[in-house]
């Protein structure tokens, strides 16, 4: 390890951490990185990319089993060798880890293995299993991410109550899923052990699914995926779980009613904390919230002067791109140029079958601040949707009434976490409705609903 002072040393090498760290030493900053598990964090190596490898893998597999004869392919015998499925899931997070560190190699980036602690201001201790050593660093940037929420009535063991992170790696097919918690994850990973054949059940405290997002869009959603046979029980708590002869049983309770679901294995989805564990803040000084987040300026900065956070430590969208274009913000920044981050950009991607993917205000938050037109289309009207087999969903551009200014852009439907990208432009360059349907579109292809769906902004919508 050298002695050397670097220009910037960061201490979480997920996306967010080993973005920054490449970033800046892009722009000549000498940088470290600190990272006491597998480069590439929680979204490479247990979150976004073996969950969506897992979520491409059971698609295939209920296609192979369902609907490839409407093709004309007829397919005898399909079997799932699930131990396989999750053997490339590895193979794929593999390749990626890999190909952070070669990218570390490439912008000669120092990768210090162990875990790291601020001593003071520009001193980072790594702690490993060779020893302790200190390495000093002009700027120091916390990148740790989140891990996710235990709840006491249902404690994660490992073997029955599982994280999201254990339920990525199962070699045994469960019979019967609880899933507690109707967000994002809760509902990949419900439609991922849904398509391999698991009766899946979903317990969400609130009153619906996916409650931060648009109530029309979640809700056709929700719709959906009872039609594939996922099981939802709404505004219920989980109180309790008992484990007997290898069965847990559930014992749950929505308004006047109580239950008990019995099921073979648990998953628990209610959230991610921010990790801050062993970094010594408290120490140092670093102000975070009571739950725990680092507070922040504009500019990244914490309340110590040479410290600074991004990603889900400082909570906001936890989101990996969000987490990345921090970093790119912040590396810049330290560089002396206009580094910025527009959250009102930032997509949304739910990646189940169809898929949801949203940008900017959901119609009940554009309709809050004043008078909105919405204009909607149904990929049942697409030719592209008609031609895969895949006319589930609509388009739903929502804009200011006075100026048609796109305020959100809302896709329900298969690849709508690629049509979302135009969509995420509309309103990063304030584009009205009228600028996406000039637009040229492709024919035939998933992304001219968004043009027509913005046709109906005016009630001018040429296919339907």
């Amino acid at each position: 390890m050298s002695n050397d002072t670097f220009d910037l040393i960061v201490i979480g090498a997920g996306p967010g951490g080993y973005v920054a760290a490449i970033r800046a030493a892009q722009l000549g900053m000498k940088v470290a990185c600190v990272e006491r598990e597998a480069l590439g964090g929680t979204c490479l190596n247990v979150g976004c990319i073996p969950s969506k490898a897992l979520l491409d893998s059971s698609e295939k597999y209920h296609e192979a089993k369902s609907s490839l004869g409407k093709h004309g392919i007829n397919v005898a015998g399909v079997t799932l060798d699930l131990p396989r499925m999750m053997a490339r899931k590895s193979d794929v997070v593999k390749a990626l880890t890999g190909g952070v560190g070669m990218l570390f190699k490439k912008n000669k980036i120092e990768h210090l293995r162990g875990q790291g602690r601020i001593v003071s201001a520009g001193v980072v201790e790594v702690a490993s299993s060779t020893g302790k050593q200190q390495v000093t660093g002009t700027n120091i940037l916390i990148a740790t991410g989140s891990a996710p929420i235990q709840i006491p009535a249902l404690p994660f063991d490992g073997k029955n109550i599982f994280s999201s992170t254990e339920v990525l790696s199962l070699t045994e097919l469960p019979r019967r899923l609880a899933v507690v918690g109707a967000g994002y994850i809760g509902l990949e990973m419900a439609s991922v052990w849904n398509r391999l054949g698991s009766e899946v059940i979903v317990l969400e405290f609130l009153e619906r699914a996916l409650p931060n997002m648009d109530r029309e869009m979640a809700g056709q959603l929700q719709k959906i995926l009872e039609k594939q046979g996922l099981k939802f029980r709404f505004s219920t708590t989980a109180q309790s779980a008992a484990i007997e002869s290898g069965k847990v049983k559930i014992a749950w309770t929505s308004g006047d009613q109580s239950g008990v679901e019995e099921v073979d294995k648990v998953l628990v989805c209610v959230g991610r904390r921010p990790v801050t564990d062993g970094l010594g803040l408290a120490e140092l000084g670093v102000e975070q919230d009571k739950r725990g987040f680092i507070k922040v300026d504009g500019h990244f900065a914490t309340s110590v002067k040479g410290i600074y956070a991004i990603g889900d430590v400082i909570g906001g969208l936890m989101l990996a791109h969000k987490a990345e274009e921090e970093g790119v913000a912040l590396a810049e920044l330290l560089a002396g140029k206009a580094g910025h981050v527009n959250y009102k950009a930032c997509p949304g991607v739910v990646y189940t079958h169809p898929e949801l993917a949203t940008v900017g205000l959901t119609e009940e938050e554009a309709a809050a601040r004043g008078a909105i037109k919405v204009g909607k289309f149904p990929f049942l009207a697409n030719g592209r949707a008609k031609a895969m087999d895949a006319t589930e969903g609509l388009v739903k551009v929502i804009t200011d009434a006075k100026t048609d200014r796109v305020l959100g852009v809302h896709i329900l439907g298969a690849h709508a976490s690629d049509v979302i990208a135009e969509a995420v432009l509309a309103v990063e360059f304030a584009a009205s409705s009228e600028d996406i349907a000039r637009a040229f579109h492709g024919h035939p292809t998933m992304s001219e609903a968004l043009k027509e769906a913005a046709m109906a902004v005016e009630k001018r919508a040429i296919h339907m």
